[in-house]
């Protein structure tokens, strides 16, 4: 007998009782959904759950249930909107047996093996988005659906509404702060970590002193060191540079440190026996060996240097920054302008992040965490 997975069968459920309880919203000034709308959601969700059942063996199959997955969810949320709270429990029944599917056809796809080049990169880009397209279509759904007031949590399309129509002001504020303050800082403090990290490899007794200080200097919170740069530095850009400089140095320097002690002990016995001094023995084994701790502070550094510029122009900046955006439009309450400063400094953050790792794959390439990634 044929076992079927866990979330067809639920979203067979879910379906059923969804067409036993309908109409799938109550009428306002117009019945949202018409009764072809409806007869539509509830086939194309039924037939994702056969296909889903009968099991996907080619790459074929699960383009086929992703497009009727996702045109039944576009006609669940498309249908909604305009009629925020009217939603019935049908409509979250549905687009609860949406969502399963979707999981389901991500398990699927993370089992398929694609028979060529095309059909693996389709693979390795569709299981990642489509987690990413749920977490937005459920936002979207039950924002709507429940009629939750968008001063507490606008709904996606919203806050791609207030994104759209405010690019200059995101723009100025991506400027300020990120290649101005964060690129500053950032270069500044992990540059001077690195070469603080070479003085206290070749002097043991800077060493001892300055790893118990990083120690303690991490533990510092930026609440508390923001506002002193900015009473030193002024409220332009420099005092949340210097606040990125204090929050990348230290990483810098532990992470190094601890990178230039990685090389083996036979590896430095054969550099010594071809007469090797320090800055040979350092250059052509121990910073190679310390390359993937190098890195790991690079990209750990990345995110930091962004959360500090942000959370630094809180305490005085000019009338342009995220910080300051955030700040001044949660008082404003146009949360789905805070929304979208949010996914200005995703976007910016793991762009820089992203380059960090592809910089690091190019250099490191011969590291065995790389080879086997």
């Amino acid at each position: 007998m044929r076992r079927f997975a866990w979330q067809s069968v639920l979203a067979l459920v879910l379906c059923l009782a969804g067409a036993a309880t309908l109409p799938l919203a109550d009428a306002v000034t117009a019945l949202p959904f018409t009764i072809g709308q409806t007869a539509a959601i509830e086939l194309l969700l039924l037939i994702s759950v056969v296909v889903s059942m009968s099991g996907i063996k080619r790459l074929g199959g699960a383009v086929v249930l992703l497009f009727t997955i996702h045109i039944a969810a576009f006609m669940l949320v498309g249908g909604i909107a305009g009629n925020e709270g009217a939603a019935r429990p049908s409509f979250f029944l549905l687009l609860a047996a949406g969502w399963l599917l979707a999981w389901r056809l991500n398990v699927l796809l993370s089992r398929l093996k694609p028979e060529s080049g095309v059909g693996r990169g389709f693979q390795r880009f569709v299981v990642p988005a489509l987690f990413g397209v749920w977490i937005l279509i459920l936002w979207e759904g039950i924002t709507r659906g429940a009629g939750i007031p968008f001063v507490l949590l606008p709904p996606p399309t919203s806050i791609a509404a207030r994104f759209a129509t405010s690019l200059p002001i995101l723009g100025a504020d991506l400027v300020q702060t990120v290649f101005k303050a964060v690129l500053a800082g950032y270069v500044i403090g992990c540059g001077a970590g690195f070469v603080v990290a070479i003085l206290a490899d070749r002097v043991p007794f800077l060493r001892r002193g300055m790893l118990p200080i990083g120690n303690v200097v991490s533990a510092l919170p930026i609440i508390g060191i923001a506002p002193i740069m900015v009473m030193w530095f002024g409220f332009d850009w420099q005092s949340k540079a210097a606040v990125v400089v204090v929050m990348t140095f230290f990483p810098m320097l532990v992470n190094t440190v601890a990178g230039l002690a990685a090389s083996g002990h036979m590896e430095r016995d054969l550099m010594r026996t071809y007469a090797s001094n320090y800055w040979q023995t350092l250059f052509k084994l121990r910073l190679p060996a310390a390359a993937p701790f190098i890195f790991n502070a690079l990209k750990i550094n990345s995110t930091l240097a962004l959360i500090g510029a942000i959370v630094a122009e809180f305490f005085g900046t000019p009338i342009v920054g995220m910080g300051f955006r955030i700040s001044t439009e949660v008082g404003r309450m146009n949360i789905d302008m805070v929304w979208a400063e949010i996914a200005v400094a995703a976007i910016a953050g793991s762009i820089f992040y992203g380059v960090v790792a592809l910089v690091e794959r190019a250099v490191t390439f011969w590291h065995p965490s790389i080879r086997g990634g």
